[in-house]
């Protein structure tokens, strides 16, 4: 029995984003190459890019699988938000896609899903995507209201600055 707080699960993958939701579709070019690809999956499923963007990741698995419980925590100090998600889909494609995407959990400050994929284009360019629907869960996150979307939108562009530091790096 499934204990994601949404009925849409997996439309991040198959489409399309469900009505009813605020939609985040963000993309970024990050590197060329086979190898800037390869570096770019491996640091989105390892978690190493959302740990090098200044989030706390608590994965039991080494790299986003199926079923995989993950938690994410974002914030300063004690003023943290703990965001409980599970693996919904993986994509470990060696000929041009590698990603993931995940589901709220109970706990969650949203209701949604967002997934995280890489792209080798066939010009050689590598792309991130960042691709979510989500509404308000908590108290605090309809307080917050068109905050939320911002704030969301600028995590997504970190993510994306961060892999490209990561994959110029290796």
């Amino acid at each position: 029995m499934s204990t994601l707080t949404y009925p849409e699960v997996g439309a991040t993958r198959l489409g399309p984003l469900p009505r009813g939701y605020h939609h985040l579709h963000h993309r970024t070019r990050i590197g060329r190459g086979a190898a800037d690809f390869s570096a770019a999956g491996a640091a989105v499923t390892e978690w190493r890019m959302h740990r090098a963007s200044g989030a706390r990741v608590e994965a039991p698995a080494r790299r986003a699988e199926p079923g995989g419980s993950v938690r994410v925590s974002l914030g300063l100090g004690p003023l943290r938000f703990t965001a409980p998600c599970e693996v919904i889909w993986t994509a470990y494609e060696e000929d041009g896609r590698t990603g993931f995407g995940y589901g709220t959990l109970a706990g969650h400050p949203e209701r949604g899903e967002e997934c995280f994929v890489v792209d080798l284009a066939d010009d050689g360019a590598v792309w991130f995507t960042v691709l979510a629907f989500s509404r308000p869960a908590s108290w605090y996150a309809r307080l917050a209201g068109p905050l939320v979307p911002l704030v969301q939108h600028w995590y997504a562009r970190r993510l994306g600055r961060t892999l490209r530091r990561i994959v110029a790096a290796s």
